[in-house]
C-alpha cells in the first residue's frame, strides 16, 4: 500500500512520458505540477490527470510497419476499459498500472488543441498525414467535455492538413460539422472499431463503449454526410468473437452501412498486454486458457492463423456484396489519399 502512494504521489508532480509503438519511444519529461480531477457526472469514478504536454504530433518510428508516419493522442489511459487494448503498457511508462489505472485514471493534454494550431503553422511542418487513435481513443467518454479532438479536428480542416481517426465511440457523431468542414478542405478518412455485434461478447470485453450496433449505425450517418468512414473489425478474439457466422454478421451490416473500407485482425498480445487479458480470461473464460496459450507462444497469432483470417473476410466481403467503387465524398472535394485505417499490424481488406 505504501508503495502505490508513493508512486500516486510521484505521478502527481511529474509525468516521465515515454511513449510507445507509435512515436518510437520518445521521452518527454513534463516537469509541472499534475492537477488531480476527480471525475463527476457521466466521467464519475475516473480520475484525470491535467498535463501540459511540450508536443503533441508525434512521429512514428521508420520502420515501424504503420501506414502512417504521424499521430496525435490527447489522452493517455482510457475509460472504454477493454479488456484487450495494446495501449495498456504505455501506462507503465508513466509510473501507472496497466489494468485498473489505464481504465480510470486518465490523462489528459489540456494543451493539445493549441499546440496542434503551433505545431501545423510552423515552417518545419510539411501537412503530412496525420492519425489519430492509434493509442487510447480520441472520442472516449473524457471526450464529451474536454471537446479535445474537436478542436484538434478543427485545427487540422483549417490548416488543410490531411487526417484520420479511428474510434469505437459514437460520440464521433457530435462532429459532423467539425469533420464536414475538414472533409471539403483536405483528405479526411474515419474508421469505427467493431469487433462483434454478438450483445454477451460486446459487453464482456469492452464494458465502456457503445453498443456495436449504434457504432454501426454511425458508420451509415457518417458516410451520408459525405465523411468517408470504414469498419475495422479488431480484434478478433479466438473462442469469444471469432465464429464465422458471428464475423459474417459484422461483415453484411458493414457493407449495409456503407463502409468505404472493412479491415480486420486477430488478438495481439504483446508484453503487458497478455497478463492483463489472461488473467481476465481466467476469471471469466477459463475453458479457454489452455487454447490461447497454444495459440499465442509469442504476441501474434500465427502467420498461418493471421492469412487464413484475412482471406476468410475478404470472401464474406464478396458475399455480402463488396465495398463501394468510390468512398462517399461531397461534391468538389477530394478523395481520400489513405484509404487503410489505423492500427496494429492491420491490412486493408477489400
Amino acid at each position: 500500500m505504501f508503495g502505490m502512494i508513493a508512486r500516486m504521489e510521484t505521478a502527481q508532480q511529474t509525468l516521465r512520458w515515454r511513449l510507445a509503438d507509435d512515436d518510437g519511444g520518445q521521452t518527454d519529461l513534463l516537469g509541472d505540477p499534475v492537477d488531480r480531477m476527480p471525475g463527476r457526472g457521466e466521467l464519475v469514478g475516473l480520475e484525470l490527470l491535467h498535463v501540459r504536454a511540450g508536443r503533441v504530433i508525434n512521429r512514428v518510428p521508420e520502420a515501424s510497419a504503420m501506414p502512417f508516419r504521424w499521430t496525435i493522442n490527447a489522452y493517455r489511459g482510457c475509460g472504454h476499459a477493454c479488456v484487450y487494448c495494446f495501449a495498456r503498457p504505455t501506462h507503465e511508462y508513466l509510473g501507472l498500472g496497466a489494468g485498473e489505472d489505464f481504465d480510470r485514471r486518465i490523462v489528459v493534454k489540456v494543451n493539445a488543441v493549441e499546440r496542434v494550431r503551433a505545431e501545423v503553422a510552423s515552417p518545419r511542418w510539411r501537412g503530412e498525414h496525420i492519425a489519430m487513435g492509434t493509442n487510447t481513443d480520441p472520442y472516449q467518454t473524457a471526450e464529451g467535455r474536454y471537446r479535445l479532438t474537436r478542436g484538434i479536428v478543427g485545427a487540422l480542416g483549417e490548416a488543410a492538413n490531411p487526417f484520420s481517426v479511428l474510434t469505437k465511440s459514437t460520440l464521433i457523431l457530435r462532429d459532423l460539422d467539425v469533420l464536414g468542414a475538414a472533409v471539403a478542405r483536405t483528405d479526411v478518412r474515419t474508421d469505427l472499431s467493431i469487433g462483434t455485434l454478438d450483445r454477451e461478447a460486446w459487453r464482456a470485453t469492452e464494458p465502456g463503449t457503445p453498443n456495436p450496433l449504434r457504432r454501426m449505425d454511425a458508420v451509415a450517418r457518417l458516410n451520408a454526410a459525405g465523411i468517408p468512414c470504414g469498419v475495422f473489425i479488431a480484434p478478433v478474439l479466438p473462442g469469444i468473437t471469432d465464429d464465422p457466422a458471428m464475423l459474417e454478421d459484422v461483415v453484411r451490416a458493414a457493407v449495409r452501412a456503407g463502409a468505404v473500407g472493412i479491415s480486420s485482425i486477430l488478438l495481439h498480445l504483446r508484453p503487458g498486454v497478455r497478463e492483463h487479458y489472461m488473467e481476465w480470461l481466467r476469471e471469466t473464460r477459463p475453458e479457454l486458457v489452455a487454447d490461447y496459450v497454444r495459440r499465442y507462444p509469442r504476441s501474434h497469432a500465427p502467420q498461418d492463423a493471421r492469412r487464413d483470417h484475412e482471406a476468410l473476410i475478404r470472401r464474406m466481403i464478396r458475399r455480402a456484396g463488396g465495398l463501394p467503387a468510390t468512398p462517399a465524398t461531397p461534391r468538389g472535394t477530394r478523395r481520400p489519399a489513405r484509404p487503410a485505417p489505423q492500427g496494429e499490424q492491420l491490412r486493408l481488406i477489400a
